[in-house]
Protein backbone atom coordinates (compact mmCIF):
# COMPACT_ATOMS: atom_id res chain seq x y z
CA UNK A 1 0.00 0.00 0.00
CA UNK A 2 2.48 2.48 0.91
CA UNK A 3 4.62 1.91 -2.41
CA UNK A 4 1.18 2.43 -4.59
CA UNK A 5 0.97 5.74 -2.46
CA UNK A 6 4.46 6.54 -3.19
CA UNK A 7 3.38 6.14 -7.34
CA UNK A 8 0.82 7.59 -7.10
CA UNK A 9 2.52 10.92 -5.25
CA UNK A 10 5.40 10.83 -7.67
CA UNK A 11 2.89 10.44 -10.59
CA UNK A 12 0.81 13.59 -9.55
CA UNK A 13 3.86 15.66 -9.07
CA UNK A 14 5.21 14.77 -12.37
CA UNK A 15 6.13 18.36 -13.42
CA UNK A 16 6.42 19.80 -16.73
CA UNK A 17 8.24 23.67 -17.74
CA UNK A 18 5.80 26.30 -17.77
CA UNK A 19 6.62 29.57 -19.65
CA UNK A 20 6.29 32.64 -16.90
CA UNK A 21 2.91 34.24 -17.96
CA UNK A 22 3.70 37.85 -19.24
CA UNK A 23 1.81 41.27 -17.57
CA UNK A 24 -0.49 41.79 -20.20
CA UNK A 25 -1.71 38.30 -20.30
CA UNK A 26 -2.19 38.24 -16.10
CA UNK A 27 -4.41 42.06 -16.88
CA UNK A 28 -6.83 40.41 -19.69
CA UNK A 29 -7.65 37.59 -17.54
CA UNK A 30 -8.34 39.97 -14.34
CA UNK A 31 -10.45 42.36 -17.15
CA UNK A 32 -12.02 38.75 -18.15
CA UNK A 33 -12.59 37.72 -14.34
CA UNK A 34 -14.47 41.01 -13.22
CA UNK A 35 -16.54 40.85 -16.43
CA UNK A 36 -17.76 37.73 -15.81
CA UNK A 37 -18.25 38.07 -12.30
CA UNK A 38 -20.12 41.39 -12.81
CA UNK A 39 -22.53 39.64 -15.23
CA UNK A 40 -22.70 36.58 -12.75
CA UNK A 41 -23.93 38.61 -9.77
CA UNK A 42 -26.21 40.69 -12.08
CA UNK A 43 -28.22 37.46 -13.07
CA UNK A 44 -27.95 36.25 -9.68
CA UNK A 45 -29.61 39.65 -8.35
CA UNK A 46 -32.84 38.97 -10.68
CA UNK A 47 -33.66 36.02 -8.23
CA UNK A 48 -31.82 36.86 -4.97
CA UNK A 49 -30.81 40.06 -3.12
CA UNK A 50 -28.77 38.31 -0.16
CA UNK A 51 -25.82 39.52 -0.10
CA UNK A 52 -23.48 36.88 1.18
CA UNK A 53 -25.16 35.00 -1.65
CA UNK A 54 -24.21 37.39 -4.48
CA UNK A 55 -20.36 37.17 -2.60
CA UNK A 56 -20.29 33.51 -3.53
CA UNK A 57 -21.86 34.09 -7.25
CA UNK A 58 -18.96 36.38 -7.69
CA UNK A 59 -16.17 33.79 -6.55
CA UNK A 60 -17.33 32.06 -9.35
CA UNK A 61 -15.88 33.94 -11.97
CA UNK A 62 -13.13 36.11 -10.05
CA UNK A 63 -10.73 33.33 -9.81
CA UNK A 64 -10.45 33.38 -13.49
CA UNK A 65 -8.07 36.08 -12.77
CA UNK A 66 -5.15 34.06 -11.49
CA UNK A 67 -6.05 31.36 -14.29
CA UNK A 68 -2.06 31.59 -15.40
CA UNK A 69 -1.01 31.30 -12.15
CA UNK A 70 -2.32 28.95 -9.67
CA UNK A 71 -4.62 27.19 -12.64
CA UNK A 72 -6.04 24.13 -10.27
CA UNK A 73 -6.49 25.94 -6.82
CA UNK A 74 -8.85 28.80 -9.49
CA UNK A 75 -10.22 25.93 -10.97
CA UNK A 76 -11.51 24.25 -7.19
CA UNK A 77 -12.16 27.70 -6.19
CA UNK A 78 -14.94 28.35 -8.91
CA UNK A 79 -16.42 24.22 -8.89
CA UNK A 80 -16.49 25.12 -4.99
CA UNK A 81 -18.55 28.32 -5.46
CA UNK A 82 -20.82 27.00 -7.61
CA UNK A 83 -21.30 24.21 -5.64
CA UNK A 84 -22.22 26.09 -2.79
CA UNK A 85 -24.30 28.84 -4.65
CA UNK A 86 -26.52 26.28 -6.44
CA UNK A 87 -28.67 25.92 -3.51
CA UNK A 88 -30.30 28.81 -4.29
CA UNK A 89 -28.84 30.29 -8.38
CA UNK A 90 -26.07 28.94 -11.01
CA UNK A 91 -25.88 32.00 -13.42
CA UNK A 92 -25.28 30.42 -16.73
CA UNK A 93 -22.07 32.50 -16.53
CA UNK A 94 -21.22 30.76 -13.63
CA UNK A 95 -20.91 27.74 -15.88
CA UNK A 96 -19.10 29.28 -18.38
CA UNK A 97 -16.36 30.42 -16.15
CA UNK A 98 -16.12 26.75 -14.73
CA UNK A 99 -15.74 25.27 -18.18
CA UNK A 100 -13.01 27.92 -18.85
CA UNK A 101 -11.28 27.55 -15.54
CA UNK A 102 -11.34 23.63 -16.37
CA UNK A 103 -9.72 24.74 -19.45
CA UNK A 104 -6.92 26.73 -17.89
CA UNK A 105 -6.00 23.89 -15.23
CA UNK A 106 -5.22 21.48 -18.08
CA UNK A 107 -3.82 23.54 -20.36
CA UNK A 108 -1.67 25.98 -17.64
CA UNK A 109 -0.93 23.81 -14.76
CA UNK A 110 2.82 22.43 -14.73
CA UNK A 111 1.61 19.24 -12.67
CA UNK A 112 -0.29 17.98 -15.90
CA UNK A 113 -1.67 14.50 -14.17
CA UNK A 114 -2.71 16.53 -11.39
CA UNK A 115 -4.36 18.79 -13.09
CA UNK A 116 -6.38 15.88 -15.19
CA UNK A 117 -7.40 14.27 -11.77
CA UNK A 118 -8.73 17.41 -10.51
CA UNK A 119 -10.74 18.64 -13.21
CA UNK A 120 -12.49 14.82 -13.75
CA UNK A 121 -12.91 13.64 -10.21
CA UNK A 122 -13.82 17.05 -9.22
CA UNK A 123 -16.47 17.37 -12.16
CA UNK A 124 -18.06 13.89 -11.30
CA UNK A 125 -18.47 14.71 -7.53
CA UNK A 126 -20.05 18.33 -7.79
CA UNK A 127 -22.63 16.56 -10.66
CA UNK A 128 -23.23 13.15 -8.63
CA UNK A 129 -23.95 15.54 -5.32
CA UNK A 130 -25.98 18.09 -7.19
CA UNK A 131 -29.15 18.45 -4.90
CA UNK A 132 -31.00 20.89 -7.00
CA UNK A 133 -33.02 19.64 -10.24
CA UNK A 134 -32.49 23.38 -11.64
CA UNK A 135 -28.67 22.37 -12.06
CA UNK A 136 -28.17 21.13 -15.58
CA UNK A 137 -28.66 17.56 -16.29
CA UNK A 138 -25.83 15.51 -14.60
CA UNK A 139 -24.12 14.04 -18.06
CA UNK A 140 -24.62 18.18 -19.68
CA UNK A 141 -21.71 18.79 -16.75
CA UNK A 142 -19.66 15.78 -18.14
CA UNK A 143 -20.24 16.32 -21.37
CA UNK A 144 -18.74 19.72 -21.14
CA UNK A 145 -16.42 19.15 -19.08
CA UNK A 146 -14.81 16.32 -21.28
CA UNK A 147 -13.97 18.52 -24.50
CA UNK A 148 -12.49 21.04 -22.42
CA UNK A 149 -10.17 18.53 -20.87
CA UNK A 150 -9.07 17.25 -24.76
CA UNK A 151 -8.66 20.55 -25.55
CA UNK A 152 -6.84 21.78 -22.55
CA UNK A 153 -4.59 18.58 -23.24
CA UNK A 154 -4.38 19.46 -27.65
CA UNK A 155 -3.19 23.45 -26.96
CA UNK A 156 -0.98 22.09 -24.25
CA UNK A 157 0.58 19.28 -26.83
CA UNK A 158 0.82 22.21 -29.42
CA UNK A 159 2.23 24.73 -27.06
CA UNK A 160 4.91 21.95 -26.47
CA UNK A 161 5.88 21.31 -30.07
CA UNK A 162 6.02 24.70 -30.77
CA UNK A 163 7.91 25.14 -27.81
CA UNK A 164 10.67 22.26 -29.28
CA UNK A 165 10.44 23.81 -32.42
CA UNK A 166 11.85 27.00 -31.34
CA UNK A 167 14.47 25.32 -28.92
CA UNK A 168 15.53 23.27 -32.33
CA UNK A 169 15.69 26.61 -34.17
CA UNK A 170 17.81 28.15 -31.38
CA UNK A 171 20.64 25.55 -31.37
CA UNK A 172 20.25 25.09 -35.23
CA UNK A 173 21.41 29.42 -35.18
CA UNK A 174 23.85 28.78 -32.24
CA UNK A 175 25.40 26.03 -33.88
CA UNK A 176 25.57 28.08 -37.20
CA UNK A 177 27.11 30.89 -35.53
CA UNK A 178 29.78 28.98 -33.74
CA UNK A 179 30.65 27.28 -37.23
CA UNK A 180 31.04 30.31 -38.64
CA UNK A 181 32.67 31.67 -35.72
CA UNK A 182 35.42 28.76 -36.30
CA UNK A 183 35.63 29.14 -40.00
CA UNK A 184 36.60 33.03 -39.19
CA UNK A 185 39.24 31.77 -36.81
CA UNK A 186 40.52 29.11 -39.30
CA UNK A 187 40.76 31.77 -41.89
CA UNK A 188 42.53 34.16 -39.55
CA UNK A 189 45.20 32.03 -38.51
CA UNK A 190 45.77 30.81 -42.27
CA UNK A 191 46.05 34.69 -43.13
CA UNK A 192 48.17 35.23 -40.47
CA UNK A 193 51.02 31.85 -41.87
CA UNK A 194 50.26 33.32 -44.75
CA UNK A 195 51.71 36.98 -44.19
CA UNK A 196 54.61 35.05 -41.90
CA UNK A 197 55.96 33.61 -44.44
CA UNK A 198 55.92 36.70 -46.86
CA UNK A 199 57.17 39.07 -44.76
CA UNK A 200 60.14 36.80 -43.11
CA UNK A 201 61.40 35.24 -46.16
CA UNK A 202 61.44 38.44 -48.32
CA UNK A 203 62.65 40.42 -45.44
CA UNK A 204 65.36 38.47 -44.43
CA UNK A 205 66.75 38.14 -48.30
CA UNK A 206 66.41 42.46 -48.70
CA UNK A 207 68.35 42.79 -45.71
CA UNK A 208 71.11 40.37 -46.37
CA UNK A 209 71.50 41.93 -50.06
CA UNK A 210 71.44 45.27 -48.54
CA UNK A 211 74.13 44.76 -45.82
CA UNK A 212 76.13 42.85 -48.76
CA UNK A 213 75.66 46.29 -51.23
CA UNK A 214 76.84 48.53 -48.31
CA UNK A 215 80.03 46.27 -47.52
CA UNK A 216 80.47 46.60 -51.81
CA UNK A 217 79.35 50.10 -52.56
CA UNK A 218 83.05 51.69 -52.17
CA UNK A 219 85.44 48.81 -53.26
CA UNK A 220 82.58 47.00 -55.90
CA UNK A 221 80.26 49.56 -57.07
CA UNK A 222 79.11 47.24 -59.88
CA UNK A 223 78.42 43.91 -57.22
CA UNK A 224 76.83 46.55 -55.30
CA UNK A 225 74.06 47.56 -57.23
CA UNK A 226 73.42 44.05 -58.38
CA UNK A 227 72.69 43.25 -55.00
CA UNK A 228 70.49 46.27 -54.71
CA UNK A 229 68.27 45.29 -57.91
CA UNK A 230 67.86 42.14 -55.87
CA UNK A 231 66.88 43.47 -52.97
CA UNK A 232 64.25 45.66 -54.76
CA UNK A 233 62.87 42.99 -56.80
CA UNK A 234 62.56 41.24 -53.53
CA UNK A 235 60.82 43.62 -52.27
CA UNK A 236 58.20 43.55 -55.25
CA UNK A 237 57.77 40.02 -54.91
CA UNK A 238 56.75 40.77 -51.47
CA UNK A 239 54.41 43.62 -52.26
CA UNK A 240 53.14 41.31 -54.72
CA UNK A 241 52.47 38.53 -52.54
CA UNK A 242 50.79 40.74 -49.72
CA UNK A 243 48.56 42.43 -52.35
CA UNK A 244 47.55 38.77 -53.72
CA UNK A 245 46.91 37.98 -50.14
CA UNK A 246 45.33 40.80 -48.65
CA UNK A 247 43.17 41.33 -52.04
CA UNK A 248 41.51 37.68 -50.31
CA UNK A 249 39.97 40.01 -47.67
CA UNK A 250 39.04 43.30 -49.73
CA UNK A 251 39.34 42.12 -53.26
CA UNK A 252 37.73 45.92 -54.34
CA UNK A 253 40.05 48.70 -54.23
CA UNK A 254 38.87 52.13 -52.65
CA UNK A 255 38.45 53.39 -56.31
CA UNK A 256 35.98 50.80 -57.18
CA UNK A 257 38.72 49.06 -59.62
CA UNK A 258 39.06 45.55 -58.79
CA UNK A 259 42.18 44.18 -57.27
CA UNK A 260 44.44 42.44 -59.57
CA UNK A 261 44.75 38.81 -57.93
CA UNK A 262 47.45 36.64 -58.46
CA UNK A 263 47.81 32.82 -58.01
CA UNK A 264 49.58 31.25 -55.14
CA UNK A 265 52.84 29.92 -55.58
CA UNK A 266 53.44 26.45 -55.83
CA UNK A 267 56.61 24.00 -56.66
CA UNK A 268 56.91 25.45 -60.25
CA UNK A 269 58.28 28.71 -58.86
CA UNK A 270 60.84 26.89 -56.47
CA UNK A 271 63.41 27.69 -59.63
CA UNK A 272 62.74 31.66 -59.33
CA UNK A 273 62.53 31.08 -55.38
CA UNK A 274 66.18 29.74 -55.82
CA UNK A 275 67.71 32.27 -57.91
CA UNK A 276 66.56 35.18 -55.08
CA UNK A 277 67.94 33.50 -52.56
CA UNK A 278 71.12 32.81 -54.81
CA UNK A 279 71.15 36.50 -55.42
CA UNK A 280 71.47 37.02 -51.80
CA UNK A 281 74.45 35.17 -51.42
CA UNK A 282 73.31 31.64 -50.42
CA UNK A 283 74.51 28.85 -52.32
CA UNK A 284 71.71 26.99 -52.69
CA UNK A 285 71.93 23.76 -54.93
CA UNK A 286 68.22 22.56 -56.03
CA UNK A 287 67.72 18.50 -57.00
CA UNK A 288 64.17 17.17 -58.40
CA UNK A 289 63.92 13.48 -59.12
CA UNK A 290 60.88 11.24 -60.17
CA UNK A 291 57.63 13.00 -62.52
CA UNK A 292 55.89 15.70 -61.05
CA UNK A 293 52.82 14.78 -59.97
CA UNK A 294 49.47 17.60 -59.78
CA UNK A 295 48.71 19.16 -55.93
CA UNK A 296 45.69 20.38 -54.81
CA UNK A 297 46.70 24.01 -54.33
CA UNK A 298 46.18 24.33 -50.82
CA UNK A 299 49.07 21.29 -50.66
CA UNK A 300 51.32 22.88 -53.52
CA UNK A 301 51.19 26.25 -51.72
CA UNK A 302 52.26 23.95 -48.06
CA UNK A 303 55.28 22.32 -50.28
CA UNK A 304 56.17 25.33 -51.72
CA UNK A 305 56.51 27.34 -47.70
CA UNK A 306 58.52 24.32 -46.29
CA UNK A 307 61.13 25.32 -49.05
CA UNK A 308 60.77 28.97 -48.60
CA UNK A 309 60.86 29.06 -44.61
CA UNK A 310 63.83 26.69 -44.77
CA UNK A 311 65.80 29.12 -46.80
CA UNK A 312 64.86 31.64 -45.12
CA UNK A 313 65.53 30.08 -41.94
CA UNK A 314 69.24 29.01 -43.26
CA UNK A 315 69.50 32.78 -44.59
CA UNK A 316 69.14 34.23 -40.98
CA UNK A 317 70.60 31.61 -38.55
CA UNK A 318 73.44 30.34 -40.42
CA UNK A 319 74.50 33.19 -43.03
CA UNK A 320 75.77 31.81 -46.08
CA UNK A 321 75.96 28.43 -44.97
CA UNK A 322 75.89 26.01 -48.54
CA UNK A 323 72.73 24.74 -48.53
CA UNK A 324 70.83 21.76 -50.65
CA UNK A 325 67.22 20.85 -51.73
CA UNK A 326 66.12 18.36 -52.91
CA UNK A 327 62.47 17.19 -54.22
CA UNK A 328 61.58 13.18 -55.17
CA UNK A 329 58.64 12.82 -56.55
CA UNK A 330 56.89 9.04 -56.01
CA UNK A 331 53.95 7.44 -54.18
CA UNK A 332 54.50 10.38 -52.03
CA UNK A 333 56.43 13.84 -52.30
CA UNK A 334 59.42 13.92 -50.42
CA UNK A 335 61.02 17.42 -49.68
CA UNK A 336 64.17 17.71 -47.73
CA UNK A 337 66.53 21.09 -47.27
CA UNK A 338 69.52 20.81 -45.71
CA UNK A 339 72.82 22.59 -44.87
CA UNK A 340 76.16 22.54 -42.89
CA UNK A 341 76.02 25.41 -41.25
CA UNK A 342 76.23 25.14 -37.00
CA UNK A 343 73.26 23.69 -37.07
CA UNK A 344 71.34 26.46 -34.84
CA UNK A 345 68.00 26.84 -37.02
CA UNK A 346 65.39 24.98 -34.50
CA UNK A 347 64.04 28.22 -32.86
CA UNK A 348 61.71 28.54 -35.29
CA UNK A 349 58.86 29.38 -33.72
CA UNK A 350 55.73 30.36 -35.24
CA UNK A 351 57.15 29.08 -38.46
CA UNK A 352 57.97 25.88 -36.91
CA UNK A 353 54.32 25.63 -36.32
CA UNK A 354 52.93 26.52 -38.76
CA UNK A 355 54.16 24.32 -41.36
CA UNK A 356 53.55 21.60 -39.09
CA UNK A 357 49.77 22.48 -39.01
CA UNK A 358 49.52 23.20 -42.79
CA UNK A 359 50.93 19.50 -43.90
CA UNK A 360 48.80 17.76 -41.19
CA UNK A 361 45.77 19.87 -42.85
CA UNK A 362 47.11 17.43 -46.37
CA UNK A 363 47.91 14.32 -44.37
CA UNK A 364 51.86 15.38 -44.25
CA UNK A 365 54.51 14.70 -41.93
CA UNK A 366 57.13 17.71 -40.85
CA UNK A 367 60.42 16.94 -39.39
CA UNK A 368 63.47 19.30 -38.43
CA UNK A 369 66.55 18.98 -36.55
CA UNK A 370 70.46 19.25 -36.29
CA UNK A 371 72.06 16.71 -39.09
CA UNK A 372 74.64 14.47 -37.63
CA UNK A 373 77.30 15.32 -39.51
CA UNK A 374 76.48 18.76 -38.76
CA UNK A 375 73.98 21.22 -39.75
CA UNK A 376 70.55 21.63 -40.36
CA UNK A 377 67.83 19.59 -41.76
CA UNK A 378 64.04 19.88 -42.79
CA UNK A 379 61.95 16.99 -43.94
CA UNK A 380 58.87 16.99 -45.59
CA UNK A 381 56.64 14.41 -46.63
CA UNK A 382 52.82 14.88 -48.90
CA UNK A 383 50.72 12.16 -50.07
CA UNK A 384 50.22 12.48 -53.75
Amino acid sequence: MAALMKALLAFFRQAEPRTAPSGWGIALDGAIAVGAAAAAVFEAAQTTSHGPVLGLVALTALPLALRRVFPISAWLVVIAAIVVVQQTTVPPVALGAAVFAAYSAIAHSKYRNLAIACVVVVTLAATAYSPLPRFPGRLTAVLTIAPTVIAGLGIRELRRRLNDSAARLRRAADEQETATLQAIETERARISAELHDVVTHNVSVMVIQTGAARKMLNTSPGEAEEALLAAEASGRVAMAELRNLLGLLSPAQRDGESAALHPQPGLHELPALIERVSAAGLPVKLDVSGPPRPLPPGADLAAYRVVQEALTNVLRHTAKAATAVSIHWGDELLITVSDNGPGTGGNWGRGLLGLRERLALYGGEFEAGPRAEGGWWVRAVLPT
